[in-house]
């Protein structure tokens, strides 16, 4: 028996205290692992991370047609189609790797357990807490034929599961809080990641030192709620973002998600005169009607949206804002939907990230009487997403001819490069003039023209 305690990716509850795995690492000597994440930013950059803690016990990622020794499939129950789609991939990934040791964690399996451990060919089913200690839970459960599943209630959920990776990606993705405590009545992420909890900024900056060593340049910070930060530790999110912000090597720092009422005024003006904080930032809105928000137990107002969007660019004029969107939620009515769309057209945001409202069971929304047909979501959402095109376009389209430094990412030989500029605007060089020495390389260029599917603009080496 070994202990298994790799810095930076012990897994601790919320008080903090590290735990040290007792595992047998001779019975992984030589396995092979499979993994499948659904949904956000977090779950990848988590399964990233237990993909590390697997390599280090001597286990290693199956390649294209080889069979599977353990099978990691960490899920999403945002929608109803998630869930199917979590299940599909189950039933895929037992289906190719006939024996394989299967486990499942991640929000689906928090809410629906006891559906995942009937499926046939699942060894193990971890909810969110149990989530924090899978790779112990994994060693125990090795040798055993049954199908075990662990999960505690929402109200138990205390653990926090580290994750500062980058998989196969540029980009690091450092999880810096999770859990949320708004409860709004659409949503299920309280009942399958718990209350808001997070870990030392002391601990968050050690991660990302140990990224920079590795030669990382951007850190995405990643969360459920990250403007909540502090709800463990007492501290504030202002002080991780400066504490982030003094680490020599990282260049870029990114903040995935801020819901408006919790960027302060101090933040943007930090961030205004940031040495690596990017202008770029991902704000929820919903909807851009009073009455749907109510509806919604959003904690804001359109106005106070309006006002934060206002002040990022009086102080951020190229920064770029994406915005999420629910559309057909029960309770919006045509009226609400033309406040919403009206609202979003007089912003100066540059991407809306626009998805239909699906019913999920057990959230107070149901109770709401009024609900929009299929065929009305369909028609917003195409509305919506054609206004988003628009002002993507027009952000891109004010760019062109002007030099950039662009964070270059892995590309396929005889391919072209990607990127991205600091205000998140896409690029493309030409497998011309791409080069392998590029990933991961900050290169100036001068942008050009859109490219025919005017998701990039092209750009020339300088």
């Amino acid at each position: 028996m070994h202990v298994f305690c790799k810095k930076c990716r012990i897994f601790v509850p919320a008080n903090n205290t590290p735990i040290l795995y007792m595992i047998d690492t001779s019975a992984f000597q030589g396995k092979k692992a499979a993994y499948f994440t659904l949904g956000c930013k977090l779950n990848f950059s988590e399964t990233s991370t237990f993909g590390k803690m697997l390599q280090d016990l001597g286990v290693t990622t199956a390649q294209k047609g080889e069979h599977a020794d353990i099978c990691l499939i960490n899920t999403c129950s945002v929608t109803e189609v998630a869930d199917k789609k979590c299940r599909q991939a189950i039933h895929r990934l037992v289906r190719e790797n006939p024996g394989a040791f299967v486990v499942v964690t991640g929000c689906y399996a928090q809410l629906e357990a006891d559906e995942v451990a009937r499926i046939e060919g699942v060894s193990l089913v971890l909810g969110s807490n149990e989530k924090a200690n899978l790779i112990q839970f994994l060693s125990d459960a090795w040798t055993s034929g049954e199908v075990k599943y662990f999960r505690q209630k929402t109200k138990d959920i205390t653990s926090f599961a580290p994750s500062c990776s980058r998989g196969n990606r540029t980009r690091y993705f450092l999880k810096v809080q999770d859990g949320c405590d708004y409860f709004c009545t659409y949503c299920t992420i309280p009942y399958a990641r718990g209350f808001s909890r997070n870990p030392t900024i002391a601990s968050l900056v050690a991660q990302a030192e140990e990224a920079a060593a590795e030669g990382g340049k951007e850190i995405v910070l990643t969360g459920v709620n990250i403007g909540d930060f502090g709800k463990t530790t007492g501290e504030k999110f202002i002080d991780l973002v400066k504490a982030l912000d003094g680490v020599e090597g990282i260049q870029r720092y990114r903040i995935s998600s801020l819901e408006p009422d919790l960027i302060s005024d101090e933040l943007i003006e930090y961030c205004a005169q940031s040495r690596a904080f990017m202008p770029h930032f991902h704000i929820p809105l919903q909807s851009g009607s009073n009455t749907v928000l109510k509806l919604m137990h959003r904690h804001y107002d359109r106005e106070l949206f309006a006002e934060k969007i206002h002040r990022i660019k009086e102080l951020m004029p190229d920064a770029f804002i994406g915005v999420d969107v629910m559309v057909g939620c029960r309770g919006e009515t045509s009226e609400c939907f033309e406040e919403t769309y009206e609202f979003l057209d007089s912003l100066d945001v540059t991407q809306l990230h626009v998805f239909p409202y699906s019913e999920r069971p057990g959230t107070s929304a149901l109770s709401i009487p009024y609900v929009v047909s299929e065929k009305d979501k369909k028609l917003r959402v195409k509305r919506l997403l054609e206004l988003s095109d628009q002002k993507t376009i027009g952000f891109y389209e004010r760019y062109i001819g002007q030099e950039a430094e662009v964070l270059f990412e892995k590309a396929t030989r005889g391919r072209a490069m990607h990127g991205f500029t600091k205000n998140y605007i896409r690029v493309e060089l030409s497998a011309k003039d791409a080069n392998p020495d590029f990933d991961n390389q900050l290169i100036k260029v001068r942008l050009g023209e859109l490219t025919h599917d005017k998701e990039s603009l092209k750009c020339i080496l300088l």
